[in-house]
């Protein structure tokens, strides 16, 4: 069982989210906030192994809330779920760590694939930010460092797959690997490019034209 903690601050928008999340047989809702201070305090107080979060919330907003749960628990799995269709915030949210960015139109079929990829490791974007994100990635000028970096074939495979949003299950599936197989070629991927997490392996894919 999965356990969730969802942050949004209208109550009537939180109720309807958490029956549509409850609807999968291994997630559950084990604490509900309706702004960023609060999810903080309730990611402390529970051991939530997904972090559903709201970005305009008061006291604290969403993005506020994800950077400190990310710095306190680099480890921490965050889908921001939203009704703004905007590529900044999006683009502040992948850099703070989070595994997606998914609005709140999308059905519950859409939600809880998201959540399960974002809990196996992959990235989710919604379509309407996606088409704007993904070019600023690309277009960024930072110096490309791929070519500094010595990585295997295998490795350069599973950081395409990475770039491309694919959770550990897909990647194993695609390059007949096993799970545990392709979680330490990703260690060892992270290490060699001096990255923190996912997040970082996939916008550098994006970035240095690897995907």
């Amino acid at each position: 069982m999965n356990n969730i903690l969802l942050a949004e601050d209208q109550g009537l928008v939180r109720q309807g989210i958490k029956m549509m999340i409850e609807q999968h047989p291994d997630f559950r809702v084990v604490a509900e906030v309706a702004n960023g201070k609060d999810a903080v305090d309730a990611y402390e107080k529970h051991l939530i192994d997904l972090v559903l979060m709201d970005v305009r919330m008061p006291v604290m907003t969403g993005l506020e809330a994800t950077k400190i749960i990310r710095q306190r628990d680099p480890r921490a799995k965050v889908l921001i779920l939203t009704t703004f269709a905007d590529d900044e915030y999006a683009m502040e949210a992948l850099k703070l760590g989070a595994l997606g960015y998914i609005l709140k139109d999308a059905d519950a079929a859409n939600l809880l694939s998201s959540m399960e990829s974002c809990l196996d490791g992959g990235i989710s974007l919604d379509a309407a930010v996606a088409g704007k994100v993904v070019p600023k990635l690309i277009n960024r000028s930072e110096p490309q460092t791929n070519e500094e970096v010595d990585l295997t074939n295998r490795e350069r495979s599973i950081l395409q797959l990475v770039g491309e949003g694919k959770n550990n299950q897909e990647i194993a599936e695609a390059l007949y690997l096993s799970v545990g197989t392709v979680k330490n070629h990703l260690t060892a991927i992270l290490q060699k490019l001096g990255l923190r997490d996912r997040t970082q392996l996939a916008i550098f894919a994006i970035r240095n034209g690897i995907v």
